[in-house]
């Protein structure tokens, strides 16, 4: 009897080793396709993760484009209301020129026999700024002129800085 179970377990000894390299060969075969499994999955993550870029990606640019569009617009609303408040004061200004040029004045000084233009003393308060002062023409921007018949003499103020005076 002995011998017949060391028989019996080497009998059962070549059954456990296929029994065991069929568990392996299964826990083998689960494990590649638990292993496609997850790789499935992961692409499938991956898909999913790439079209949800896309779309955040493509919803971005479609907000900046109608961001753009609105700014573009109040840019050409605000250049619009600025051209009408200009041109009313354009309108302002022109009429205001029209009627400085309506008002044309002379004053003429007579004294002792003599005759002063405002033409003439304005003419010789030019030269003096310009001779006499080293001065540009086109540097004279406000001149004052106050006459002193009794001391035949013109005094002169200049751009409110240059004082003087010349005979007449």
């Amino acid at each position: 009897m002995a011998a017949e179970k060391k028989t019996t377990a080497k009998v059962e000894e070549p059954k456990t080793a296929s029994v065991q390299a069929e568990k392996q060969e299964t826990v083998k075969s689960e494990a590649a396709a638990a292993k496609k499994t997850v790789e499935k999955k992961a692409g499938n993550v991956k898909k999913a993760v790439e079209k949800k870029v896309e779309d955040t990606k493509k919803a971005a640019e479609e907000k900046a484009a109608v961001a753009k569009k609105a700014v573009g617009e109040k840019v050409a609303e605000t250049k619009k209301a600025v051209e009408k408040k200009t041109a009313g004061r354009k309108a302002a200004v022109k009429k205001t020129e029209t009627k400085k040029a309506e008002l044309k004045s002379e004053i003429c000084l007579q004294f002792g026999g003599n005759e002063y233009r405002q033409e003439d003393l304005l003419k010789t308060a030019k030269e003096i700024w310009k001779n006499d002062l080293k001065q540009k023409v086109g540097d004279l921007a406000s001149v004052e002129l106050y006459v002193k018949p009794e001391e035949h003499a013109v005094y002169y103020v200049m751009n409110k800085e240059y004082t003087g005076s010349f005979y007449i």
